[in-house]
């Protein structure tokens, strides 16, 4: 068996490690996986697998060696593909990473409507807040709220969000409008984390950075229930300012202390091929970022 076949056969347990679902993938029996992988561990010298009685797991040589075979073998797929005209049409397999809050209140219709243009894209969505190593853990594109770490990857600009204060207009016609940080002593504040019953809000004045810490009086679990709590008049939250979009935009909330803002954070389309890219993810970063740049709540004018 050549190094081609015996790479398809370790990557076949990328999806679970488990040699008979890896079998069952590549329609071969259970011998034959566990042959093509004691090859792999004899040529190259290293442990790839621990075996147990609850089944296997990959070692840290055999995780590297799952990256890189994962890669390659994308390689091997897209020039095939492309040598047959098949890059014509987006189709495939497509991993994207992006943060969770954002992609719950931006880019889920989003995906919908990608899904709809390109049927032939299979997507995996993972939810981090960070920038993945797109190269190890075979990643092909990823949405950063944040400013990017230097890296030769290729970063396309989206749009804006920033940190603000609001609360519904009946909290501040009741409790009055907070003219400088340090009124926040005087208001109630929702925390967006359970069991915090402090909170740290920071602010900037001609440049500087300041922080302003008190006490919260309703703490919430979920960002969205602490939304929907300032909406119904418990007091002032302070978020990024996607998820309260429709909520400024209705008038159900009502920025404040905005010359107190801190700088806008950049939103960026991170990938890792340019002209060579396959047309599923040309497409993809194409479509999201062309939707992304018209999304309201991206602008840096926002009610």
């Amino acid at each position: 068996m050549d190094r081609y076949h015996e790479m398809r056969m370790f990557e076949a347990l990328s999806e679970r490690p488990s040699l008979a679902s890896a079998a069952r993938r590549l329609n071969v029996s259970g011998p034959t996986v566990i042959r093509a992988v004691a090859r792999l561990e004899a040529r190259l010298g290293v442990t790839l697998l621990l075996r147990s009685t609850q089944g296997v797991a990959l070692t840290p040589a055999g995780a590297g060696f799952m990256a890189d075979c994962t890669r390659i073998l994308k390689a091997i797929d897209e020039a095939e593909a492309s040598a047959k005209g098949l890059h014509i049409q987006a189709r495939g397999n497509l991993t994207v990473v992006m943060p969770l809050l954002f992609t719950r209140y931006v880019i889920t219709p989003l995906l919908t409507r990608y899904m709809d243009l390109y049927p032939e894209v299979r997507l995996y969505a993972h939810y981090h807040d960070r920038l993945p190593n797109l190269n190890e853990e075979g990643v092909d594109v990823a949405v950063l709220v944040g400013d990017l770490p230097s890296s030769s990857l290729i970063a396309r600009p989206v749009g804006h969000v920033r940190y603000i204060v609001c609360g519904s207009p009946g909290y501040l016609a009741a409790k009055g409008e907070p003219s400088v940080p340090q009124d926040l002593n005087d208001h109630r504040l929702v925390a967006t984390q359970g069991y915090r019953d402090r909170v740290q809000w920071d602010f900037q004045e001609h440049g500087e950075p300041f922080s302003i810490k008190a006490r919260s009086r309703l703490s919430c679990a979920t960002v969205q229930t602490a939304i929907d709590a300032a909406a119904s008049g418990a007091g002032l939250i302070r978020c990024l300012s996607y998820p309260v979009y429709g909520y400024l935009n209705s008038g159900r909330l009502r920025r404040v202390l905005q010359p107190y803002e801190l700088p806008a954070l950049p939103v960026h389309v991170v990938y890792r091929e340019g002209r060579k890219a396959s047309m599923r993810l040309r497409s993809f970063v194409d479509f999201i970022v062309d939707a992304l740049r018209e999304h309201p709540a991206l602008r840096l004018e926002m009610p």
